[in-house]
């Protein structure tokens, strides 16, 4: 296995072409649009690694939650997180799709860290074909906490954490009754197999569920970039693999939330119960893909 760098060197140049260094975050630029003359290059490497038979499981459901999006409901897809071409696969298998599949590509937003707009050029020249709200997590900022020792320093750093959530949060009021579907990756980072808690749903995801009308879950089965354990994200490793996103029923938030609640009304924590509850769900769904993904002769049981 190789990494992108290795494989893809020629189509890696057109991909940067004219980045430089990754551009800084700051409040004036959280909310960046996808430039789309770029899908191109990264759908080349997708068609290279995935096998026929990828596709979207449930996009009857996909469908109801963007016609509740453009009537003006505010729609919320809590994706499984495994790889960092999780969203441009699923990206491209809408995109394959007969309409509305392109229209539900070009109306998510994707949450994202700030790690993936400042980390490395090559992997923010990925992060750009796609629409995103950058948003400063707070590993990322437990991460500052540590290694900067210098206290004015750590200031800084706080401040522009504040700063740019706080610019986040007024876009995403915006986009959320704008059509749009906001895309989150509840556990926050990829999915180690050698960390368990890399599963764990983020505690601050409970606030995106409350202050949204409906969501749908979605479990991804198959990967086609692996993480590599003695690199970083530019040195993850591409897979040839059949790739399912199975997507739930449309859920009312509140309905989940009085059902947690209820559940749950002995738990100190509500916030972390209410994702808990998401991905024990999540986890279901995947398990029970994987089922049906391994007995498909071409995946390999």
């Amino acid at each position: 296995m190789d990494s992108i760098p290795e494989r893809y060197k020629p189509l890696l140049s057109k991909l940067m072409e004219g980045q430089n260094e990754p551009a800084i975050l700051t409040e004036d630029n959280v909310y960046q649009e996808g430039r789309g003359k770029i899908l191109p290059y990264i759908d080349q490497i997708l068609e290279d690694h995935l096998l026929s038979n990828s596709h979207i499981d449930g996009f009857e459901h996909l469908a109801d939650l963007y016609s509740r999006a453009i009537q003006g409901e505010s729609c919320l897809l809590l994706v499984e997180h495994y790889s960092n071409f999780d969203l441009p696969v699923f990206h491209y298998l809408l995109r394959r799709q007969e309409e509305p599949g392109k229209k539900m590509a070009d109306s998510i937003v994707a949450i994202a860290g700030i790690k993936l707009s400042e980390s490395n050029p090559m992997v923010s020249a990925f992060t750009k074909a796609y629409t995103r709200l950058v948003i400063y997590p707070s590993r990322s900022l437990e991460i500052i906490k540590k290694r900067f020792k210098e206290p004015t320093k750590l200031y800084h750093e706080i401040r522009r954490s504040m700063a740019i959530n706080w610019a986040a949060v007024k876009k995403l009021a915006e986009l959320k009754v704008s059509g749009r579907l906001v895309l989150v990756f509840p556990a926050g980072t990829r999915f180690r197999p050698w960390d368990p808690g890399s599963k764990k749903g983020v505690r601050e995801i409970a606030s995106y569920i409350k202050g949204f009308d409906n969501f749908c879950l979605v479990a991804i089965n198959g990967n086609i970039l692996r993480i590599n354990p003695s690199g970083e994200m530019e040195d993850d490793l591409l897979h040839k693999d059949k790739v399912i996103f199975t997507v739930s029923k449309v859920y009312k938030s509140e309905e989940l939330i009085q059902h947690v609640k209820a559940e749950h009304h002995f738990k100190e924590d509500k916030k972390q119960e209410l994702v808990d509850h998401v991905m024990e769900d999540l986890e279901m769904m995947h398990i029970e893909a994987e089922k049906k993904r391994l007995s498909d002769p071409e995946t390999g049981a």
